[in-house]
Formats: structure tokens, sequence, C-alpha cells
């Protein structure tokens, strides 16, 4: 499955495939892999018996495997620019950050278990599992270290490793956290005019980190 394709299907109608994407993926983000059965997916996803689940996936393994490209392909669209149409991903201005971060941030918005899923599937001790996360998160990181070489930024080669990783946090931390967020802060994070407010927080924070100079005024 191609970036687009994966793209495309999350804008398809809903599916027996994808009612079980969507079950899973909301377990595995709040108990991780080891802590979800799949009799609880298969409940989940309204299906009458595990039977109906395993026409469309061999195991539990292939079901975290199909959440993760699901959920991790249209990211790479995004930063690839293929989600929009062809575009370079270099050089990098301001205004290209800030439509890549927007597309981003909507995402994030409309799948808020994923980040959480990520930041489980790290901890996860199986040798396995840490395979897939590498398979389907190292092409993403690559292409984020790249997209950030070519911004011209002061950062070295030798720092755009951390770069890579505070942007990461600064862009996915606030909704793998959410949770905790509302805690302390008494609020919902994922409010319209929260999510709105953190929006442009990002923008602003990853341009100066970048060193990018003002949006173009339209």
């Amino acid at each position: 499955m191609t970036a687009r394709e994966a793209a495309a299907r999350t804008r398809e109608p809903s599916s027996t495939r994808d009612a079980i994407l969507d079950a899973a993926e909301r377990r595995f983000a709040e108990r991780g892999f080891a802590g979800v059965s799949v009799r609880q997916i298969t409940a989940d996803a309204g299906l009458r018996n595990q039977a109906s689940l395993y026409h469309h996936f061999k195991n539990k393994r292939a079901i975290y495997e199909a959440v993760l490209a699901r959920g991790i392909a249209p990211l790479v669209a995004i930063v690839t620019g293929e989600a929009a149409g062809p575009r370079p991903i270099v050089p990098l201005t301001r205004e290209a950050l800030e439509a890549t971060l927007d597309q981003v941030c909507d995402y994030l918005a409309q799948h808020p278990h994923l980040p959480r899923l990520i930041e489980r599937a790290g901890l996860d001790d199986s040798r396995y599992l840490k395979g897939a996360v590498t398979r389907h998160l190292r092409p993403l990181y690559e292409l984020g270290v790249q997209t950030l070489a070519g911004a011209g930024t002061r950062w070295s080669a030798a720092e755009l490793p951390h770069l890579a990783a505070g942007c990461y946090h600064l862009i996915f931390g606030y909704f793998a956290n959410h949770e905790l967020l509302a805690m302390v802060t008494k609020d919902d994070p994922l409010s319209p005019a929260a999510i709105a407010g953190q929006r442009r927080f990002m923008k602003a924070a990853v341009a100066e980190l970048l060193g990018l100079g003002p949006a173009r005024e339209t």
C-alpha cells in the first residue's frame, strides 16, 4: 500500500476492516499490545464472533501492524507533500512549514489515539513489536531529518537528530498526553479552542526552532 492509498483509505466509508482497526487503535493506545485481547477488539468492533475478525487479520500481531501502518502512512504523505500533490521537500519556508503543521495537527486531532499508541509502542519490550515500530516509524523520522537539513537552520548536522526529537515531542506530545494535561489544567486539551491555541503555539515554536522568518501575508 502506498502512502497515497493509505491516506485515501482514511476518507473511505467505514468498513468491517476499518471498524476492527479503529477499535484496536483505541485499545492498544490505552493498554498496549499485551494488555489487549482479540476478544475485546472483536466486541468493540461490533462483530458477532472472532471468526469475523480472523477473516481480515491472521492474528493480533497482524492487527497491530496494520494499525501502525494505517496511522503512520498518512503522516509520511503529509511530510513528503504527497497528500496534497507533489512538492519539493526543500527548501523549507515558514509558509510551507505552517501548511505542513496544519495538516499534521488536523490529522492528529482526528486520530488522538495514534500519538499514545506510538508512545506505548516505544515502551513495549517485545522484540517483534519494536521491529514493527522501527519499520513504520523510521521512514517518517528520516523524512523529518531530511526536511530539517534542507531548512538551512543554525543547527549542525550532529544536532539534527536532537532537533527532530524535540519537534516530535512538541507536536505529538500534546496529543499523547492530553489526559494528563486535562488533569493538570482542568480544561479539555482536545476542545476546538484548545487545539486552535496549540496549533498557533506549535507553528510559532517550530518556526522559532528552525530560525524561519514570518509567514507571507495574504
